[in-house]
């Protein structure tokens, strides 16, 4: 949870229940403030609201990120590359309410918003809390569920509830940019420390192992994940209650009502309780809000109702961990497909690298002064930036100035830019590297400029540049990683979603490493014959 001041809803569900969403996502910095003055200037483009889109084109896409978890969004057992989840059957059901069809759009959860502002979803399902932050940025439709914050500890540990958590400089984790953390971090004041995570189940395993003394929790989480964590226990009552809504665009009044009456409909006979008593979000009765804890801040005024969480006898529920080989063999497929898309996005994106940068590098060395300052300038900013800011702004920025890419083709785009800087300076220092007596002699030759370049200076220059190049081409494997802030759901990005729902860690990872092992030690060895049949050795 992002901002744990609640506001009142828009209007009062009629149920009860405890709900949030499991998200892992690394903590960054917002990346659109850099880019406002663009946003701002970008040109007026008259457009069909998005009800009116969603109904022409049969679909309604909806976003969210399943490296958050069950029971929300998360990787279906028997078909790991598919999603399921009460979001994921919330989403179809209201879908069928509007005569349409749902589709999934992956997308990290904190960037879900700015998907929604470009038009790539027309809402956002994923465990967004109702809060001022939000409600002023986009539309928010009623709560379609309650959520609660229950505090968990190590059985037989030194801390054992509120009280004990501030003495002795304890150590608590939460999810990194939550509401539990802030919580936690308000409640301690500096007698106890909070650690932040990117996963909560990272944070479950760490109080299981002893490294944490506690974890905030939201109560599904904990009862959907509790059979993995028999080591832990809930210390006390849910605290500060919430409720989870659905985002549409601002102003996006008439979607949002549209939203709303599949609610509604869904609520009155009984389809949305279905869905949720699926996954253990009812209990019987409701329960009173929980008080704070002793010096910890209070619920929100006005709240819903929290209860435990725990979940019925049938409810869907965490399925046992595999462990070793049973991991290859039910994941190791999906990891394939997805090692797929790096090696796509990798062999696409790096030959347009290398072209650029020998451009670049020729322009640099060869070219008049005010172009050679140009490129020179070109390089500087491809070089200090981050890659991750590049891939925003091509994916997320110029779709406000009428200029839209699909998430692949941008991947291409921006890992080509990116690393046809890096290709530049090699392909310099190599350009340097050849004395200049090999250009005057060609020229005495009779070789035009372009003929000495093409035949004597570039051949010589190629043999030294093959190592870094190589290096280079193996570096771009493991950058495609970043294009997950994209939506593109890459070989690392696999593993996270994986690692997070299944906690087959070890595992997991070792067979990413092999993937990524695989794909990059052949290009060294084919790299080592080459350089050394120009050299007219032997390979090593």
């Amino acid at each position: 949870m992002r901002n744990p001041r609640g506001i009142s809803p828009p209007e009062t569900p009629g149920f009860p229940g405890p709900a949030h969403r499991l998200r892992s996502r690394r903590a960054s910095p917002s990346l659109a403030a850099p880019f406002a003055l663009l946003a701002l200037l970008a040109p007026s483009v008259a457009r069909a609201d998005d009800l009116d889109d969603l109904r022409r084109g049969g679909v309604l896409r909806w976003g969210g990120d399943q490296e958050g978890g069950g029971p929300y969004i998360f990787p279906r057992d028997d078909l790991p590359e598919l999603v399921t989840g009460f979001e994921v059957d919330l989403a179809e059901e209201i879908a069928r309410r509007l005569g349409v069809r749902a589709s999934f759009q992956q997308g990290p959860w904190d960037r879900l918003p700015d998907l929604l502002r470009i038009r790539k979803i027309h809402i956002i399902l994923n465990g967004y809390e109702l809060t001022d932050a939000h409600a002023a940025a986009m539309e928010p439709s009623r709560p379609y569920l309650r959520y609660g914050l229950q505090l968990l500890v190590r059985r037989g540990g030194a801390v054992q509830g509120w009280e004990s958590l501030r003495r002795g400089g304890a150590r608590a984790g939460a999810l990194t940019g939550s509401a539990a953390e802030g919580y936690l971090q308000r409640f301690c004041g500096g007698l106890c420390r909070v650690a932040s995570y990117d996963g909560s189940t990272d944070a479950m395993r760490e109080v299981e192992t002893g490294k944490l003394d506690a974890t905030l929790q939201d109560t599904p989480v904990f009862s959907f994940y509790a059979p993995r964590f028999p080591g832990l226990v809930a210390a006390g009552e849910p605290v500060a209650p919430g409720s989870y809504v659905i985002y549409g665009r601002k102003g996006e009044r008439r979607l949002i009502e549209a939203v709303n009456e599949a609610l509604r409909g869904a609520e009155a006979d009984g389809a949305l309780g279905a869905i949720l008593g699926r996954y253990g979000l009812l209990a019987p009765t409701p329960a009173p809000p929980a008080s704070a804890p002793p010096g910890g801040a209070a619920p929100p005024a006005g709240s819903a109702p929290v209860v435990p969480g725990a979940p019925e006898a049938a409810a869907v529920q965490a399925a046992p961990r595999p462990r070793g080989w049973e991991v290859a063999r039910k994941h190791g497929g999906t990891l394939v497909q997805a090692a797929g898309l790096t090696v796509a996005l990798s062999v696409l994106a790096f030959p347009l690298a290398m072209a650029l940068g020998l451009a670049v590098a020729l322009g640099r060395r060869h070219g008049p002064r005010p172009l050679s300052l140009l490129l020179g300038g070109w390089v500087e900013v491809l070089r200090g930036t981050p890659l991750m800011l590049q891939l925003y702004f091509l994916f997320f920025v110029l779709p406000e100035v009428g200029l839209s890419l699909p998430a692949f083709w941008t991947g291409v785009v921006g890992l080509a830019l990116n690393y046809s800087a890096y290709e530049a300076e090699i392909y310099r220092a190599g350009l340097q590297a050849i004395p200049p007596g090999q250009m005057e002699a060609a020229l005495a030759l009779g070789m035009s400029r372009r003929e000495a370049l093409r035949w004597v200076v570039l051949p010589q220059a190629f043999r030294v540049v093959i190592p870094p190049m190589v290096s280079d081409f193996i570096a771009l494997f493991k950058d495609t990683s970043v294009c997950s802030v994209i939506t593109l759901v890459e070989l690392t990005k696999r593993f996270s979603v994986l690692s997070q729902s299944t906690q087959a860690t070890l595992e997991l990872m070792a067979l990413t490493a092999l993937l990524y092992l695989a794909m990059s030690y052949p290009l060294a060895l084919l790299a080592r014959r080459l350089e050394a049949r120009l050299r007219g050795g032997q390979a090593p």
